[in-house]
Order: structure tokens, then C-alpha cells, then sequence
């Protein structure tokens, strides 16, 4: 028995000494897997993605070059020296804004639409009071009212009925006629009025004025003169001549010329119509 322990026991130091030459492969196998853990981070450090670095660089630029964040922009440039702009307490509503926009457009639309149609029947007013005292006049065919975009025009055809060939002085026959609309422009208190005069493109010959841009201008300051002296306000009106560069017929034939010569009356818009 005795001996029979001691092969036993000598059995156990065999497995004994076995185990002990053997720890050495679980220190060996933690170095190991330390080992390789570091190279994975060390590889995983020398690996960039390019485009993931160039998207950072740019949010980085965005968030300080103020476009992002409010004031980032000074900090790039100045460090923390300015200040960045603080925000509303209550910020403006967007949305609403368009919709006031809009409607305050459209209403003051409505609203110069309505002067403009309101400026449209007192010239058709004035007109058909003009055209009524020409006809009582005899001079229907005379004096021509048109309702244009620019305003109201009176025609005044003058050849042998309100000046005499080469003159600008008024012929006694015109003043009653020209009388009469000057009160009614008189009246209107609101427009400006300009006068226009204008030839025919013949040269003119023994007259006191060497050109017709002289005679043009003097007619249209005769016609002037009466509506001031028949009470227009004299800061309403204005005049020029424009000589023969604006005919309304031909210079060729004797009626395209008499058509030429003409002063013309001109009760400007305030109002505009729109255009479509």
C-alpha cells in the first residue's frame, strides 16, 4: 500500500509540474491579442477618409465664418474683440410678412386704379364742356378735344383764325373762344397745363421772327398770356415751341399744312392709367 501511495503521489507532481510548464501560453496569448488590438488602432489612425475630412473642414469654416453660427466670422478674424449680434427676443414672422406685403400692394392698386378713372371722366367732363362752347362758337371743326393717355388735348387750329400768317398776335375773333376755356380751366384748379405751338415746315418770309421755332414759341405764349389774364393760375402753366418737328399731316399739300399749324393745349394725367 505503501508503495502504491507513492506511485500515486508521484503521479499527481507529474501532472502538477505539467500545468506550471504551461501558464506561459495564457500570458503569451494576452500579449497577443493586446498586440493586435494596437495595430488595429494604429491602423485604423493611418487610414483617412478624404472626403469625410474635407466635409468637416467645410462645416468648420461655415460654422465660423458666420454663416452658421452669429458672430463666428469675428472670431476667425479678431478673436473674441467683437461681439456677436444678439437675437430677438421675438422674431419676425416670415410667413406673414408676403400676405401684408400683398394685400397693402393690391389695395393701393385698387386705390390709384379709382383716381385714375375718377381723372378719366373729368377730362371726358371738360371735354364735352369744351366742345360745346366751340360749337356755340362756329369753330366745331377749330377746336379738336382728344381724351389721350397723357391727358387732356385741346387742338387749336390757328391758320386765319387766331393768328394771321407770320404773326403771333391774337385775332379778336379768338379771344372769345379762348375766353371761355380759360375759365373752365380756370375752374379746374388741378392739373398742369402746357401749351404747345407748332408750324408748318415753310420758311417764313417778312415776319418778325427769323425761324418757326420763334413764331411757334410766341403763339403758344400769346395763348398763355389770355388764359392767365382770364384767371389760370400761372404757376399750372408752362409753354414751347416746337416749330415744325411735329406735324400731324403732311407738309406736301396746303391742308396737311394748315393742319401743321396749330397750338396745342394739354392737360397733363396726375393719375396714370394702368397698363395692360
Amino acid at each position: 500500500m505503501a508503495s502504491h501511495r507513492r506511485h500515486k503521489g508521484g503521479h499527481d507532481d507529474h501532472e502538477a509540474e505539467h500545468d506550471e510548464s504551461e501558464r506561459w501560453l495564457v500570458s503569451f496569448a494576452d500579449m497577443m491579442t493586446l498586440l493586435f488590438a494596437l495595430f488595429m488602432v494604429l491602423f485604423s489612425i493611418s487610414s483617412v477618409n478624404t472626403s469625410k475630412l474635407t466635409a468637416l473642414q467645410k462645416s468648420l469654416q461655415d460654422a465660423f465664418s458666420g454663416a452658421v453660427l452669429s458672430g463666428g466670422k469675428a472670431i476667425m478674424q479678431t478673436g473674441n474683440e467683437s461681439s456677436p449680434k444678439r437675437a430677438q427676443a421675438t422674431p419676425p414672422l416670415p410667413s406673414l410678412t408676403p400676405l401684408v406685403s400683398q394685400a397693402t400692394t393690391s389695395l393701393q392698386g385698387n386705390n390709384q386704379l379709382k383716381k385714375a378713372m375718377r381723372e378719366q371722366q373729368d377730362f371726358q367732363e371738360l371735354k364735352r364742356r369744351i366742345d360745346s362752347e366751340a360749337k356755340k362758337a362756329g369753330l366745331k371743326g377749330k377746336v379738336l378735344t382728344t381724351v389721350r393717355r397723357r391727358g387732356l388735348e385741346i387742338e387749336i387750329l390757328t391758320d386765319k383764325v387766331f393768328f394771321d400768317s407770320g404773326s403771333a398776335t391774337l385775332k379778336p375773333q379768338a379771344l372769345g373762344i379762348l375766353d371761355k376755356v380759360a375759365v373752365i380751366l380756370a375752374g379746374e384748379h388741378e392739373h398742369p397745363i402746357v401749351v404747345e405751338g407748332h408750324t408748318d415746315s415753310q420758311p417764313i418770309h417778312g415776319s418778325l421772327y427769323p425761324s418757326n421755332w420763334e413764331l411757334s414759341g410766341a403763339r403758344a405764349a400769346a395763348v398763355v398770356r389770355d388764359f392767365v389774364g382770364d384767371g389760370v393760375n400761372s404757376r399750372r402753366v408752362s409753354f414751347s415751341g416746337y416749330g415744325s418737328n411735329e406735324p400731324i399731316a403732311t407738309n406736301s399739300t396746303a391742308a396737311g399744312r394748315s393742319k401743321n399749324r396749330r397750338v396745342e393745349v394739354v392737360l397733363s394725367r396726375i393719375n396714370p392709367l394702368p397698363t395692360k
